[in-house]
């Protein structure tokens, strides 16, 4: 398998970047100490003149960076059957909650993710899977630790709940140096009965500033949960790095965070759940419809944040009923298809550009970055099943995960 003592060389007919689609291959990718030494044609020396010839590579049909998951909670449960498992559990019952995520993050693994941010927990769960991963070739997470939140409003049971403005510059100040991101927590969840955010921003505007202004000093990202258009336009002012949610955007919020290298991460998957199974929370017809409007509505906004060039990042919320682990990207990546975004762009929104987004140093294919791959025989420009056999591949070992 090796074109060289300490170079293994992987064939793939066609691959894509993590920015676009090489289709006129087939390719060789020359991997040597975990990196790319050289992408040629096979038969074409690599560094140092080491060979590639077909009897001495392993060659698949499709190739790309691993997947990444940019809005999960690895402690929740999110099988219809579990119902949020993890949700209400006890601050000290860690070894359900860890036994939760473990399970989690080799669904997560399975289904091609490499790399994980989780978007909060109050129980340190995250940080402990982050701590237990670290060093692993072909899988990495990345921890806020616990959101924060106001004492009283959504979500205590992901994060940190603060009362005053001077809690909360406290608790960035804090989280910040063991975490990899912060999260607030700026707004309620959406509410479907009423087609609105059920409770509007939490932090006034110097409050959430100065904790974003903190929160940078230490050079750590800050995503917010948000929806409706006054959370959105508050965390738009504030300089948040990226928006979770999303919902009841607008054209004019979008060309702010175009301008202002905002992402937005639209997590489809738990809404989309709601609606195509309502049976799950006995929805009643007039909330079925709403969801349907609250859909369609979020895809036509994805559709605009594409063509105004808003960096789109792809998270599932998983973890939320409905979503699993895994299998939730997937169908996260389906429904932004279907919000009307290219192949290459969905592939993107989870390889290169939350990478990018992160500042990480190789956030695609080319020589000198990681060799991480995830591999399939069919192509997503050709298949629309190519998620149902992801293998995740490091060198050395084509890693299947347990499912």
């Amino acid at each position: 398998m090796t074109g060289a003592a300490d170079t293994q060389v992987l064939v793939a007919r066609r691959y894509f970047c993590g920015r676009r689609f090489h289709d006129d291959g087939p390719y060789a990718f020359h991997l040597r100490g975990g990196r790319i030494a050289a992408i040629t044609a096979p038969g074409e020396p690599g560094p140092g003149g080491a060979g590639a010839g077909a009897a001495h590579a392993t060659t698949v049909g499709f190739l790309m960076p691993g997947l990444v998951e940019a809005h999960c909670h690895l402690f929740l449960d999110g099988t219809p059957s579990a119902r949020g498992a993890g949700r209400a559990a006890p601050a000290g019952d860690t070894a359900s909650l860890q036994a939760i995520a473990t399970a989690n993050l080799r669904r997560a693994r399975a289904a091609g993710i490499t790399l994980l941010r989780d978007a909060g927990d109050r129980h340190g769960i995250n940080h402990a899977m982050r701590q237990l991963v670290r060093g692993e070739p072909g899988v990495e997470v990345r921890s806020p630790g616990p959101a924060i939140c106001r004492r009283g409003a959504y979500g205590r049971f992901m994060g940190t709940e603060v009362a005053t403005r001077e809690e909360a510059f406290a608790a960035v100040e804090r989280l910040a140096p063991g975490a990899d991101d912060i999260k607030i927590i700026l707004t309620g969840i959406v509410d479907f009965g009423r087609m609105a955010v059920s409770a509007g921003p939490q932090f006034d505007a110097a409050t959430l500033r100065g904790m974003v202004e903190r929160a940078h000093h230490h050079g750590r990202p800050v995503f917010v949960h948000c929806s409706g258009l006054e959370g959105i336009e508050a965390a738009i002012a504030a300089g948040v790095d990226s928006i979770e949610h999303g919902y009841f955007m607008s054209a004019a919020a979008l060309q702010a965070m175009a301008d202002r290298g905002i992402a937005w991460v639209p997590t489809l998957a738990p809404v989309h759940f709601q609606w195509a199974h309502p049976q799950a929370a006995g929805w009643s017809p007039p909330t079925i419809a709403n969801l349907g409007r609250i859909l369609d509505a979020h895809r036509a906004q994805i559709a605009r944040a594409d063509e105004l060039g808003v960096r789109l990042i792809a998270g599932s919320d998983a973890g939320s009923p409905g979503v699993v682990h895994g299998q939730g990207l997937l169908d996260e990546l389906a429904l932004m298809r279907g919000a009307g975004l290219s192949v290459a762009r969905v592939l993107a929104a989870a390889t290169a550009a939350p990478r990018e987004h992160w500042g990480l140093a190789w956030p695609d294919l080319r020589a000198g970055s990681p060799a991480e791959f995830v591999t399939a025989e069919a192509s997503p420009f050709e298949a629309a099943d190519w998620g149902a056999a992801l293998r995740v591949f490091v060198p050395d070992a084509a890693v299947t995960p347990a499912g």
